[in-house]
């Protein structure tokens, strides 16, 4: 099986048609029947349905699919870091995040960042808690930012570079609007806007709540920032998120009080591959970030 024959199979099975895929390929039709043939000798099963110049891709087709394009995408992407070591001060980084982030944290390192590796680019992918946990598991990408840090598990390794506040966010017209600072406790019969079930903000919220003895009565969800605000503004509820996701976002609507008794916080940071050698813009990325937060 060569990678070449996988490349010709995907274009075939894409497009459904021979002379089409030939095209795309600029090759020559007969080269792909006849790599489409070798291929299908070599594995001993028919991949596609042929009527003229229109094929069908078969069910063993559909399966060989799936798999040749994980390893077309990972040729590409060792290409791509290969490339990198000749050229360590350029490159792309692959970087998770999560929404609570998205505003403050991350603009601002590669802001800083940029100033020093104008070449180096990013490609960022907004994600939860757990997809970013198993993204950076299964290797889909190398680094992530995320809130409480992971240090638990033994194939990842975490960096806490700073521990924050959760804060009280309530609209103007609350009836706790002058208070200094509130305890979870008073919280009890509130009414509350948070992510849905299975996002870590909103077991963080739950969990003070049962610490307190109490379950939280939830009147709306959102899965970003800008939606549980909104709804909050709007007087459907209250809700606690993290300091660096709302302070300085108040406004008219919208005013932010400390809880205490007890503090509820959370650790910032990044999570790496524990056993993965990372690029060297990659490094150079990691290095600049724990360097920043000291």
């Amino acid at each position: 099986m060569e990678i070449r024959q996988l490349m010709y199979f995907i274009e075939v099975a894409e497009r459904e048609h021979m002379s089409n895929a030939a095209e795309h390929l600029n090759v020559a039709q007969s080269a792909i029947s006849r790599q489409i043939s070798n291929l299908e000798d070599e594995l001993g099963v028919l991949l596609f349905e042929r009527a003229g110049r229109n094929v069908k891709i078969l069910p063993a087709g559909e399966i060989l699919l799936s798999h040749a394009k994980t390893i077309i995408e990972q040729l590409d992407q060792t290409k791509k870091h290969l490339a990198e070591y000749t050229s360590p001060d350029s490159g792309i980084i692959n970087i998770g995040f999560p929404t609570s982030l998205a505003t403050t944290l991350l603009p601002n390192i590669i802001n800083a960042f940029s100033k020093e590796y104008p070449k180096i680019k990013f490609h960022l992918r907004q994600g939860s808690y757990l997809f970013l946990h198993e993204s950076i598991k299964s290797r889909k990408f190398n680094l992530a930012f995320l809130g409480p840090v992971i240090l638990d598990d033994p194939s990842i390794k975490g960096d806490i570079l700073f521990v924050e506040k959760l804060l009280l966010l309530v609209p103007r017209s609350h009836r706790l609007v002058e208070r200094e600072h509130v305890s979870m406790r008073t919280l009890r019969k509130e009414e509350f806007i948070l992510f849905p079930k299975g996002y870590i903000l909103e077991k963080m919220v739950t969990d003070a709540c049962h610490n307190e003895d109490f379950e939280p009565t939830i009147t709306g969800e959102g899965e970003d920032l800008d939606a549980i605000k909104g709804m909050v503004a709007a007087g459907i509820g209250i809700t606690v998120l993290p300091e660096s996701a709302i302070t300085g976002h108040e406004n008219i609507f919208l005013k932010c009080i400390p809880i205490q008794n007890p503090l509820i916080e959370r650790s910032v940071g990044m999570i790496t591959p524990q056993n993965r050698i990372l690029t060297p813009s990659e490094k150079a990325f990691y290095q600049f970030v724990l360097d920043y937060f000291k």
